[in-house]
């Protein structure tokens, strides 16, 4: 399959660092001529014969005219990130200098990468699984310590390993079962069907324990969307404000105020929540602005995981308006937020609403009671937080398939319960391993590699 990859033999190359001025720029170089290509270029020293590993100083230069002054690090295979031959270089960050250099390694034999191509290159020549080669691509996304902690243990092979160990206890037993289809005319069992029957009870705990651990996972990579919901004056601009304890948002006792949405994020704990300030919510609006903006907080909160409603203490129908506004929100987590109780006291306020279940009081204003609400914003997505899994699963695709993973197990289960022909537990088995080999890349396609791949950054 390698041999056959389009543009597989091809020397690559791109910037390694982000575009734009800098004092350092990289230029990474992978493939077969990778030293030729260098050795032209920089006369000071040959660099491929440089042991791996090892850097040289001196200045870059084509057809005698200097490009740059830079530091070539050389990476022998198989003892290089992509496991090829593969050349770094230094320069100084000028846009315009690594432009030209990247120019002058293009005329001497290499082409641009594409997105992920060393990455790629990488999972191709067995220094990555797929399922690492993905973790890569979430380390240089990752935004907060629980992502990066997470990207980087399912790079260093928890979650591969993980799925390594079910697919050798599966293979096992479908050798044996592959084994009874040769001597199907025997009528001879050679695998132990109640060994397998407590070997796949077993796979079926450790698949649906990744699938649960993907709410979390998808909290720790892609953040947690907040709507602040309630009556015009509510103070959920005077809110929004004391979670970010910054002025956001602009705050007035006038009602209606706040006419559009106001986004920000805020780190709580490791997760990114996005903050959503709405506007008040009204059942008769008094204009056209208004009712645009109530429009668009309708749908703020269809888009929410998480709903904070907010209320004055004042409020005299909170009970009657908590229902109405959560009417659409049943499948979400809500928090019911009773504000402004420095204008009665808070004991007053717990004992004016002390038959409301899971209510938080705060003062917005005063900032009082804040770094409670924020707790709770973090246990409302990170439930029984200290039990969670080593291997916590962030990406989609992992979960798709552990989904049909799940599904071809429960199928195998059913059948030997009712002790269905062996070919066709056979054929289940199979599609059970196929589904534990896609996630890895023991099983993939080029059209699947090059889309995975894509969504890297060109350069990695």
């Amino acid at each position: 399959m390698l041999s056959r990859l389009r543009g597989w033999d091809d020397t690559i190359v791109a910037l390694a660092t982000p575009p734009g001025s800098s004092a350092i720029g990289v230029i990474r170089m992978s493939g077969a001529l990778s030293f030729a290509i260098i050795d032209r270029l920089f006369p000071s020293k040959r660099i491929s014969e440089l042991a791996s590993h090892t850097a040289a100083v001196g200045f870059l230069k084509e057809n005698n005219t200097p490009l740059d002054e830079v530091v070539v690090t050389v990476f022998r295979s198989p003892r290089s990130y992509t496991g090829e031959d593969m050349i770094e270089i230094s320069c100084h960050g000028s846009p315009y200098v690594l432009e030209e250099v990247i120019r002058a390694l293009i005329r001497q034999g290499a082409r641009p990468a594409k997105p992920g191509e060393f990455t790629q290159r990488a999972f191709l020549n067995g220094k990555l699984d797929l399922a690492q080669a993905e973790s890569v691509a979430d380390i240089i996304a990752s935004n907060t310590e629980a992502s990066l902690k997470t990207a980087i243990q399912n790079m260093r092979g928890g979650f591969s390993q993980t799925l390594k160990v079910l697919r050798e206890k599966i293979l096992e037993f479908s050798s044996l079962i592959e084994l009874e289809l040769d001597f199907s005319q025997e009528d001879v069992e050679f695998a132990d069907r109640e060994k397998f029957v407590v070997l796949l009870n077993d796979a079926v705990m450790v698949t649906s324990s990744l699938l649960e651990s993907f709410r979390l996972g998808n909290v720790i990579k892609n953040g947690v969307k907040v709507s602040i919901v309630g009556k015009p004056n509510a103070g959920k601009s005077t809110l929004l404000n004391a979670l970010l304890n910054e002025n956001r948002a602009i705050v007035s006792d006038i009602p209606g105020t706040t006419r559009d949405t106001i986004e920000e994020v805020i780190n709580i704990g490791g997760v990114l929540f996005r903050l959503i300030d709405t506007a008040g919510l009204r059942e008769q609006p008094t204009n056209h602005i208004e009712i645009l903006g109530i429009q668009r907080s309708r749908i703020k909160i269809q888009e929410a995981d998480v709903v904070i409603l907010l209320f004055d203490v004042m409020d005299e129908h909170i009970e009657e308006s908590r229902t109405n506004l959560g009417q659409n929100t049943q499948s979400k987590q809500i928090l019911t937020v009773i504000n402004k109780i420095d204008l009665v006291g808070e004991k007053i306020a717990k004992q004016r609403f002390s038959n409301s279940k899971d209510v938080i009081f705060i003062s917005a204003k005063q900032k009082q009671n804040i770094e409670n609400l924020r707790s709770k914003l973090l246990e409302s997505v990170i439930q029984d937080g200290a039990k969670s899994p080593d291997v916590i699963i962030t990406n989609m695709r992992h979960f798709d398939i552990l989904q049909k993973v799940l599904d071809s197990l429960n199928l195998i289960k059913t059948g030997i319960s009712n002790k269905v022909p062996v070919d066709l537990v056979a054929s289940d088995i199979r599609e059970c391993l196929h589904y534990l080999g896609e996630i890895t890349g023991e099983i993939s396609t080029e059209d699947q590699l090059d889309y995975i791949f894509s969504k890297f950054c060109i350069g990695k």
